[in-house]
């Protein structure tokens, strides 16, 4: 017999081993001198002086069993037991004992096990809790924000150039103003992220584009220069957005977590365009061309005060984390702060106390070919990008005849498909780390592939359609494949450096803000000189392909910088 189920039987009966004890009734049978009858000739006990005591023995016994049950499901809770938990001790326990013996305390026993279970249960404190996800859902919702607000002058822009008597040229322009300021913030803001944590910046950030956002209808009416000036500051603003991204992912998601977490926030962003594209035509029919801009400025700012009473740095500062989500976290290979933030003296990936180690310079990270991979493969991305997201309304409306409101419909589309693929890419990234072990190396290859060559493949055919419906399937195609890049240079971001991922976004996107003003502005002049549109999408699709071919040579999945 185990030592706990020996635990269970009163001091007389672990002596003898095969003890029947009397009920009470049977014993009013015996008389005063109460006895226990043996099977065999052995001594009988007695039982009017004991019984009390044993009852309290019982008791104790009852006790330390509930404990030991409580502190076994609490070791299995936290991983710490290999005997699979309480469903398994109960049953290993169950085993040792013999038939014989079990049939003397049955309901002791099960009593004991089944409210020990109880307790454990409904401990909550034993349960991870789930505010990470919470914090990914906000940021996710930030960049809905972010990109609907920039992708509304797409819409908002034929009428404001009709009113105006402004040509493709100028309409260009006020598309680029934005991309002034969204040049100048996103390394700044990616290392003021990585010193006073993203929490901070991105709420700045929100602020600033949010109110530009609101303001952007008065400064049209105004004059063409105060509605630069105003996108400009809208840029500056929504600059700081993608680095506070990746800096907070970093910090609140688990490394086996990582894809998936970056793909949900950027399903927001391109779900942004979708809201953007389709909310906009319904307002300015509503209530003109201000509407659009003050409703999601005003939602902006909502945002941003929720966000300031809700977020945190880090989990281990947010009173929504419990200890065993928290170990979660770290443990799972998040970037940990040891101090407080902007004063930290230690910090690693995973949860080890390592000292801090010097700081790489920028001079090195940009010297990283795997540092560089990234920085062309966001320029690549912005180039394609921005040129379908502020080109295509146009397209469908002058190449295929149809109207503002249709053609926005058509143009949303493509990135509603963006979004839903990328939430795939995420998992699929996923999956091939965690469960069929391919490298990280090999995953963010074959993700970037699939997010630049296929682009290339489905705007060069895109230049062969004649119809709405072929052309909307080609540019679906081209738009939902490019989401794959966010399970590609995005993620990599985190494992090549997790500590400078801030600034390291911030350089990328500087890259980017600078192939945007290029290609959105180069579209512009093309078109009006040409009047084709098929020299656009080729040089855009060469772009992408030579995007592809750079990252397959130079881009990894391993740790650079510490």
């Amino acid at each position: 017999m185990s030592p706990a189920a020996m635990s269970l039987l009163p001091s007389a009966a672990r002596a003898s081993g095969r003890t029947r004890v009397t009920s009470p009734s049977s014993s009013s049978r015996i008389g005063t001198s109460s006895q226990a009858s043996f099977h065999g000739n052995r001594r009988p006990v007695r039982l009017d002086k004991t019984h009390d005591s044993m009852r309290v023995r019982h008791s104790r016994r009852i006790i330390e069993c509930r404990a030991y049950h409580r502190s076994t499901a609490t070791e299995a809770c936290h991983g710490t037991r290999g005997d699979g938990g309480l469903v398994a001790f109960a049953s290993s326990q169950k085993s040792r004992m013999s038939h014989s013996r079990l049939r003397r305390r049955p309901n002791l026993l099960r009593r004991a096990m089944e409210t020990s279970y109880d307790d454990t249960t409904n401990d909550t404190t034993d349960k991870p809790t789930t505010y990470r996800y919470i914090v990914v859902f906000l940021v996710a919702l930030a960049l809905l924000l972010c990109n609907a607000d920039r992708v509304i002058m797409s819409v908002a822009g034929v009428p404001l150039a009709a009113a105006n008597g402004w040509g493709a040229e100028k309409l260009g322009l006020v598309q680029s103003s934005f991309l002034w300021g969204y040049t100048l913030t996103p390394f700044i803001g990616g290392v003021l992220a990585d010193k006073f944590g993203g929490k901070n910046v991105l709420l700045l950030g929100i602020f600033v584009w949010s109110v530009a956002t609101a303001l952007t209808p008065f400064a049209a009416a105004a004059s063409l220069p105060a509605l630069l000036l105003c996108r400009a500051v809208m840029g500056l603003g929504e600059g700081v957005a993608l680095p506070c991204m990746n800096n907070i992912t970093s910090r609140w998601v688990p490394a086996a977590e990582r894809s998936r977490a970056v793909a949900a926030c950027m399903a927001g962003f391109q779900s942004g365009s979708v809201v953007g594209l389709l909310a906009a035509p319904a307002m300015l029919l509503l209530g003109g061309v201000q509407r659009p801009f003050l409703v999601f400025g005003v939602v902006g700012i909502a945002w941003a005060s929720v966000w300031a009473a809700t977020a945190t740095t880090f989990p281990k500062q947010s009173k929504f984390v419990n200890e065993l989500e928290l170990k979660v976290i770290e443990g799972g290979g998040a970037v940990v702060g040891v101090a407080e933030v902007g004063k930290a003296k230690e910090s690693n990936e995973g949860g080890d106390k390592n000292k801090e180690k010097p700081k790489a310079t920028v001079a090195q990270l940009l010297k990283a070919p795997p540092v560089l991979a990234c920085i062309f493969a966001n320029f690549v991305n912005n180039w394609g990008y921005f040129i379908l997201l502020a080109w295509m309304p146009l397209y469908f409306k002058e190449q295929l005849g149809l109207e503002l409101a249709k053609s926005a419909q058509f143009s949303a589309l493509p990135w509603f498909a963006m979004a839903v693929s990328g939430a795939f890419a995420g998992w699929f990234a996923d999956w091939l780390i965690n469960m069929k072990n391919v490298s990280r190396t090999k995953t963010r290859k074959i993700t970037q592939g699939i997010g630049f060559i296929g682009p290339a493949i489905g705007l060069l055919v895109l230049t062969y359609t004649n119809t709405p419906g072929s052309a909307l399937a080609a540019l679906t195609f081209a738009v939902g494949c490019t989401a794959f890049t966010q399970a590609g240079f995005l993620v990599n971001f985190q494992e090549i450096g997790p500590r400078y991922v801030g600034a390291m976004h911030g350089m990328a996107n500087t890259a980017g803000s600078l192939a945007g003003i290029i290609g959105t502005y180069g579209a512009g002049v093309v078109l009006e000189a040409t009047g084709s549109w098929n020299a656009v999408l080729r040089v855009t699709a060469a772009v992408y392909l030579a995007g592809a071919a750079v990252w397959v040579c130079f881009s990894t999945g391993e740790k650079v910088f510490d």
